[in-house]
């Protein structure tokens, strides 16, 4: 094959840039906005009479004319929205309907901020637990009545059906015993299913018989510390078959497939449904027993919404008063929180019937200290204070819906009732002999802000407390939990903490302690100075240490930390707080440490505006930094890695000494000896000492004295020798390269000779595929682009006065020759076309870019004869290499890529070759003719690049690409 010599086209870089330069032109936009509504015009022709052969057209705006998307959004596009509330006139009138529509909904349901029941149901079964065996009676079924024949009369299905009632109180259930906490949970599910199974076949008696025993399960307290648990689950069944009736009798009332409106009266309920509502309500007064009769006709208190307005209003009290004949106050006490439950679901504005039931509740309290609750206690082994709190769920939720918002409209009056009401509540419990559980339901259920107000009133009420009773130290942590929501009077804030401290430090049980003074620590953060709080700290550690009790309380010494960083921003204060390290000794257990170091690791990161130096907070996280750096072994997950790298690297970045750059260099060597495990961290150090060299050479001007000049051959020498340390290919090569950039900018010409080698050195290794977010990718793509930007600098790289005249470009291509690329790859041919845009640069008198205070090989060489020659030898080398692949590429199945890089090809000797040399004019020409040979080319590509051939002929000098216009034909693809 004939060589063919390369000749780059001489450019003038900066005449070319103001040439091709964009020019600004002013746009005005006049009335036209994208986001405007679009206006449609019909335009109608009217036809004259035959006498005029003309015809006039007028355009109309038409109304009728819908735009097609605008139909889809029926009229609420969301962007017009936007336009309509920009409207003072039409936001107040939507505000004006909006207002009025929340006040209307307020008197018939609860607002959000009402914490739902549902919220509260988890707790309460991880809470009260047992490991004592159950029992629990299941229903059997009955054959009874089976044989009815469809000719039976009325009467007869009434009689059978009232049997099947009986059949439940005659013992058609089966009991079974020694069940488990879990087998007891799976039974009373299976319950629940079983109702939905008998609904959906219309078996309705069924389905009753299941909920009434069901219900009877609520009168058994033989488990007595399950029983808030039990409640839960069994109000579960209740609150299915309560929505079930009502939606079976609101199906009924549909009349020509329209269903009730949310605001229904029963006015408007056809009389099947009334019937079948009072049918309902029949049956369940015919149970015998107390307890099941009330929880399922509560169950269906909604119901009677169909029978008359004042229904839900007369039932009520009725049902309040019914409660009063359960002897167990356990049980009562339920029984009451469960009325609460629906009431504020059908009327929470009948506040009167909540009242009532508290206060009955109040009346019967001291049945509590009664001989037959005593008894039942000394049977289980339960002691009075673990049984007081088997109230608290019940009595919270109480309180919580007496305490629950007046009229929102009336703020004022609102605040004012609640806080007469909470003063009522306060004084009946002063009258109560033990007093400590309404104490703390109190507590629980009023709003943080009016508790915060009357703190001293609590504290003397929690000091005149038996201590037999409800424990003290539950009251102050109630306390401690309204006081982390609100703040006290400010004169009491000290005597407040003296005088809950004083009960809380004497605490002998580790457990009881740590989970008072958990919720005292925020407390003591929001009001008081780091004196107090390393007291307080002082005193955990001392309560903690003995016998490790610190191992059974991680989860609150988290919450303390948690607590200390969340209110103590200023990393220099928190860490002279003398107690807070040998707190954090406390977690002796790896991953709870590691924990907390990333806690406070991502408050110093969030929090930490400015870089620092202080030694006392790089001592610390420094400390912290290395223990999250330790746990990390080969179990350890990536995303944990990536995560802990993160924090470390968040770290570096906020350390700065300023001017004394030696000093910041000793911290990365610190660091990256204490990091070692961890590649981000290494890869961040690279970062920051590269960062840290141009700075210098920043602050010198690029004019480095003797000092600078060894601390920025420093820098690199760092920099050197850490990037080999990295796994990561792609790492290794990217960061050679920038290095050697860092280190040439810094006149480090040797060094940066030695990066571009290693970077050179390290190609061969480059393996076929790598793993990139997970997954195996071919390499060929990465490489491409890192030889690309390989490619830029090198441009500007002197030659090394011992090496020969482009040793480095020389030897870059003799890797890229001895690669082994893929066999259906083209990455090698296109690595040669930007090979052959660095050689053309290399022959121009000044190049595009320099580096400052460094001469480059258009300053070395002055444009040399004999280095001219060399990089033309190189050329036709790689001209020759890319023309021998073209021809490899004749094959049916590789015409296409032929196709594509010929002309790939073509446009790199229209972009940079001289064509104004006969030899390279026609392999351009042989070049165009090859891309459309097969029919494979884009024939708008083709005629773009001929158009532009042409536009360039009309400039100065460029003459000759009218002959080669004329020479470059266009071909179809047939």
């Amino acid at each position: 094959m004939a060589a063919f010599p390369w000749h780059a086209r001489s450019r003038n870089y900066v005449s070319e840039s103001d040439v091709y330069k964009l020019e600004s032109v002013p746009l005005d936009f006049g009335d036209y906005h994208p986001l405007k509504p679009i206006t449609v015009t019909e335009s109608k022709t009217k036809k004259m009479s035959r006498k005029g052969s003309t015809s006039s057209t007028s355009s109309s705006s038409s109304s009728s004319m819908m735009d097609p998307l605008s139909s889809v959004l029926d009229g609420t596009d969301p962007l017009s929205l936007f336009a309509a509330a920009a409207d003072p006139l039409t936001a107040t009138a939507s505000m004006d309907g909006i207002r009025k529509k929340r006040d209307k909904d307020d008197n018939s349901a609860v607002g959000s901020d009402f914490e739902q029941w549902s919220s509260k149901r988890s707790e309460i079964l991880s809470r009260y637990t047992t490991t004592e065996k159950l029992s629990i009676n299941l229903y059997m079924g009955s054959e009874k009545g089976k044989t009815t024949t469809s000719g039976s009369a009325v009467s007869e299905k009434v009689r059978t059906r009232l049997e099947e009632l009986d059949d439940l109180e005659e013992g058609s259930q089966k009991e079974l015993l020694n069940l488990t906490q879990q087998d007891y949970m799976n039974r009373i599910e299976e319950l629940n299913q079983s109702l939905k199974d008998a609904w959906s076949s219309d078996q309705k008696v069924k389905a009753l018989k299941i909920v009434i025993q069901c219900s009877k399960l609520l009168s058994d307290t033989t488990v007595i510390q399950f029983y808030p648990s039990k409640f839960v689950l069994i109000t579960d069944i209740l609150d299915t078959f309560g929505k079930l009736v009502y939606e079976r009798i609101l199906s009924m009332c549909m009349d020509n497939r329209v269903s009730l409106s949310d605001n229904f009266s029963p006015e408007t309920v056809n009389d099947t449904a009334k019937e079948t509502c009072l049918n309902w309500f029949f049956k369940i007064a015919s149970i015998r027993e107390l307890i099941p009769r009330f929880y399922v006709e509560a169950a269906i208190l909604k119901c009677n919404k169909f029978l008359s307005k004042t229904g839900i209003l007369e039932c009520l009290p009725r049902l309040t008063s019914v409660i009063r004949g359960i002897g167990d106050p356990l049980v009562a006490v339920y029984a009451r929180a469960y009325l609460c439950r629906v009431g504020m679901e059908v009327a929470p504005q009948l506040k009167e019937s909540l009242n009532k039931n508290f206060f009955d509740f109040l009346l019967t309290f001291k049945q509590i200290h009664g001989d037959t609750v005593q008894n039942q206690l000394v049977v289980q082994c339960v002691e009075i204070p673990l049984y007081l709190t088997l109230y608290s769920p019940a009595i919270d939720w109480i309180l919580q819906c007496i305490a629950y918002r007046a009229p929102e409209n009336l703020t004022n009056f609102s605040e004012l009732f609640l806080q007469v009401l909470l003063t009522e509540m306060m004084e009946r419990c002063k009258k109560l002999g033990n007093n400590a559980l309404l104490l703390n339901s109190v507590m629980s259920a009023f709003r943080a802000e009016f508790i915060a107000a009357r703190s001293m009133d609590f504290i003397g009420m929690i000091k005149e407390c038996d201590e037999s009773g409800f424990p003290k130290h539950l009251l102050f942590r109630s306390l401690g939990l309204n006081l982390a929501l609100a703040d006290p009077p400010e004169n009491d804030h000290l005597q407040i903490l003296n005088e809950a401290w004083k009960v809380i430090t004497k605490l002998k049980n580790p457990q009881d302690y740590i989970n008072c003074a958990e919720v005292w620590v925020e407390y003591t953060c929001r009001h008081f100075t780091k004196r107090e709080v390393n007291t307080v700290l002082a005193d955990v550690i001392k309560h903690m240490t003995p016998d490790r009790a610190f191992e059974d309380a991680y989860p609150q010494l988290q919450s303390i930390i948690q607590k200390v960083i969340t209110y103590i921003n200023d990393f220099s204060l928190l860490f002279s707080v003398e107690k807070f390290l040998p707190f954090l000794d406390m977690f002796q257990k790896e991953s709870v440490r590691v924990e907390v170091c990333k806690c406070i690791m991502e408050s110093f990161i969030k929090h930490q505006q400015e870089s620092t130096k202080d030694p006392v907070i790089l001592n610390a996280l420094l400390h912290i930094c290395k223990t999250m750096h330790d746990s990390v072994n080969a179990l350890t997950l990536e995303d944990e890695k990536r995560l802990l790298a993160a924090l470390i690297n968040g770290f570096i970045k906020m350390v700065s000494f300023g001017r004394d750059f030696e000093q910041q260099l000793s911290f990365y060597v610190e660091a990256r000896s204490m990091f070692c495990n961890l590649e981000p961290v290494l890869v961040q150090l690279i970062h920051s000492v590269n960062q840290l060299a141009m700075e210098t050479r920043k602050v010198m001007r690029g004019n480095h004295s003797r000092k600078t000049a060894a601390f920025v051959r420093a820098c690199v020498a760092f920099c050197f020798i850490t990037i080999p340390s990295l796994s990561s290919i792609f790492t290794r090569l990217n960061l050679y390269l920038h290095s050697g950039q860092v280190a040439l900018a810094n006149q480090c010409l040797s060094q940066a000779d030695a990066f571009f080698k290693a970077a050179v050195s390290l190609v061969p290794e480059v393996p076929k595929m790598i793993s990139v977010d997970g997954k195996m990718r071919p390499s060929d793509a990465f490489l491409l682009e890192f030889l690309c930007n390989f490619f830029s600098t090198l441009l500007v790289v002197p030659d090394h006065p011992e090496q020969g005249v482009l040793f480095l470009v020389r030897g870059l291509l003799n890797v890229i020759q001895d690669y082994t690329w893929e066999d259906n790859s083209d990455d090698k041919v296109r690595i040669y076309t930007n090979v052959l845009h660095l050689l053309s640069a290399m022959t121009q008198e000044t190049y595009i870019y320099h580096v400052d205070k460094v001469d480059s090989n258009d300053t070395l060489y002055g444009g040399d004869s004999k280095f001219l020659a060399e990089i033309s030898k190189l050329c036709e080398t790689v001209i020759a290499q890319i023309l021998d692949h073209l021809k490899t590429l004749g094959k049916e199945e590789t015409l296409k890529r032929q196709s594509q890089l010929a002309l790939c090809f073509f446009n790199t000797i229209l972009a940079h070759g001289d064509l104004r040399n006969n030899k390279l004019n026609q392999l351009s020409v042989n070049l165009w003719n090859l891309a459309q040979k097969h029919g494979f080319a884009d024939t708008k590509t083709m005629v773009k690049t001929l158009e532009y051939i042409k536009r360039r002929s009309k400039q100065p000098d460029m003459s000759h690409f009218t002959d080669l216009a004329l020479r470059l034909p266009l071909q179809s693809r047939t």
